[in-house]
């Protein structure tokens, strides 16, 4: 393979800093779309008169195109330039944001959200890819605190800046709008301000198997968001999802373990046990990390009567054990080149914070569910950007795209697969909840007969809890406290399925340099046919071209280089 190398030397900390203030200026806007009108959303249902099932889908129609179409943006990264990548994620990203904010109904918002999220899977895979290819894994820690920093940020400013937004002249629909201008600043910005090496390589994209992996995961989906409202758990339409579901998952595997010559997941990744055990982990942290931001928000204005601003103040509390626990571990991981016992101890913490938060109803303390916010986010932040940040170290460098993208795919999966199924929950129990209530009521007069079979036909709304008479706004307020804390005590087992992972993942010292990986497959065989033990981080080292492979690209890189 022929190459021409220009300028290909390692970039500064200067240089770095300049490349990712667009970079997680872009990152920030793709963030802030969620956090921001997650505040909102309980106006927005009301407004555009949605369901809970409809509450649930304008989070998952963003999740699920995020989900199936970051593995894509991780296969493109190697083949592209990742800026022009980025701002084309940021461009698709404005037009969902601009048909979100026109929104007539519900059905033309989840489909706006759909949009949105093919350019929130682009920034979500392309970020870290940009990262590794820059900063070697040792010095990645101190870098990956800025993500930290800026999905801290994100969270914090998010909930409070659209609960004004949405409490302001502007409206819910101002939450949308807001995010334009933002992406078109970061498109300026990386312009001016990202210029790294664009390593080129033969690429086939693997459009089959995005295609049924999609399909697959989207019947999976529809059966647990629908299921239990809309049609019987057990009933011919749920085994007809259901089968088709598996069907296509199935075939997808198939796809991708003997058709696709480059599939969209590279199986032959998961031979690498830390790989395996790490995506493994980041999908259960998943269904906790977005279980958390999606259904508290809910809590707060509905259970608790806050208005959108309140809400997002509560949200200070987790999100500032996130943004301690990011960059504290990350500037440690740096000093020592040790990550593990942050993975250990991260996953163990949000453990304990889910179950804490699983105990509260509409009647806790707001002081102790702030405590309890705040270990969650201490869990969350010492551990989601680590678990890629493990895969990384044990990756080779034509391999970073997919690897990090399936990371990542991976935990929207699980963010996705636990929003719709903890929101399937939520709104069966909440119906139930008020079904009970109110009939409670009418039996002590409180209510009539006429209002007892309104509500009996609708308990599947969610109402503006303002225009309700007082009783039943009490039942409302009850069901739904109720209903949360059961949903957290249900992510528990996950959280403590990715503590399990993390236990087994064998912990290999970070890298300093920015070569090939080996695999931990090839250093075991090594040891095998050797009979000698191999020493693992030296193993790892970088070997220095010799003169006729300087200058060619035919050194560790392997392949074309050029500066961006």
């Amino acid at each position: 393979m022929t190459a021409a190398v220009e300028d290909n030397a390692p970039m500064s900390h200067r240089e770095i800093l300049e490349a990712l203030t667009g970079l997680l200026l872009g990152m920030f806007v793709a963030m802030l779309s969620s956090t921001v009108v997650s505040n909102a959303l309980p106006r927005i249902v009301t407004d555009l008169e949605g369901s809970q099932t409809g509450y649930t889908w304008v989070v998952v129609a963003t999740l699920l195109t995020m989900t199936a179409t970051t593995p894509i943006w991780g296969k493109l990264a190697d083949l592209f330039s990742k800026k022009a990548l980025v701002q084309t994620a940021l461009v698709i990203f404005s037009i969902g944001s601009l048909a979100a904010g026109l929104a007539p109904n519900m059905e033309f918002l989840i489909g706006a959200r759909a949009i949105q999220g093919l350019g929130v899977g682009g920034m979500t895979a392309l970020v870290q890819v940009v990262i590794a290819s820059m900063v070697p894994p040792r010095e990645r820690g101190r870098y990956s605190g800025y993500i930290g920093a800026v999905f801290a940020a994100a969270t914090v400013s998010g909930p409070l800046l659209g609960g004004l937004i949405v409490d302001s002249f502007m409206g819910w629909r101002g939450c949308f709008f807001l995010a334009i201008p933002l992406a078109a600043a970061a498109f300026v910005v990386l312009q001016r301000t990202l210029h790294l090496p664009v390593v080129r390589r033969e690429v086939k994209i693997d459009y089959l198997g995005a295609t049924l992996i999609m399909a697959g995961v989207s019947c999976l989906l529809v059966w647990v968001s629908l299921a239990g409202n809309h049609f019987d758990w057990v009933s011919a339409t749920s085994a007809a999802l259901v089968l088709v579901g598996l069907v296509l998952i199935a075939a997808a595997i198939w796809v991708e373990a003997r058709v696709a010559s480059e599939p969209v997941i590279p199986l032959r990744l998961f031979r690498d046990r830390t790989t395996t055990l790490a995506t493994a982990a980041s999908a259960t942290v998943g269904v906790a990390m977005f279980a958390s931001t999606v259904y508290l928000s809910q809590y707060f204005q509905l259970a608790r009567g806050m208005s959108p601003t309140e809400a997002g103040l509560m949200s200070v509390a987790m999100v500032g054990g996130l943004l301690v626990s990011s960059i504290v571990s990350g500037r440690i991981i740096t000093r020592t080149g040790r990550w593990k016992r942050w993975l250990v101890g991260g996953t163990a913490t949000a453990v304990v914070g889910l179950a804490l938060l699983g105990t509260i109803d509409a009647e806790t303390p707001l002081v102790v569910v702030g405590l309890y916010m705040a270990c969650v986010g201490v869990g969350i932040g010492a551990s989601m950007q680590n678990l890629v940040l493990a895969v990384q170290n044990n990756t080779a460098p034509a391999d970073l795209g997919a690897a990090s993208s399936v990371v990542a795919f991976f935990r929207s999966i699980g963010g996705s697969v636990g929003v719709s199924a903890l929101g399937a929950l939520l709104a069966h129990q909440v119906a139930d909840g008020v079904r009970n209530g109110v009939i409670a009521l009418a039996q002590a007069g409180q209510i009539s007969t006429e209002q007892l079979a309104a509500m009996q036909h609708s308990t599947g709304d969610i109402p503006d809890l303002a225009d309700l008479p007082a009783p039943i706004r009490a039942v409302y307020e009850a069901s739904f406290g109720d209903a949360i804390g059961h949903i957290f005590t249900v992510a528990v087992p996950f959280a403590i399925l990715a503590f399990v992972c993390v236990l087994f993942i064998k912990e290999v010292p970070l890298r300093t340099t920015m070569g090939p990986t080996v695999p931990e497959s090839e250093i075991e065989a090594a040891m095998v046919a050797t009979g000698e033990p191999a020493d693992w981080p030296a193993y790892q080292e970088d070997v220095e071209p010799t003169p006729a492979s300087a200058g060619t690209g035919e050194g560790p890189a392997g392949s074309e280089a050029r500066r961006d």
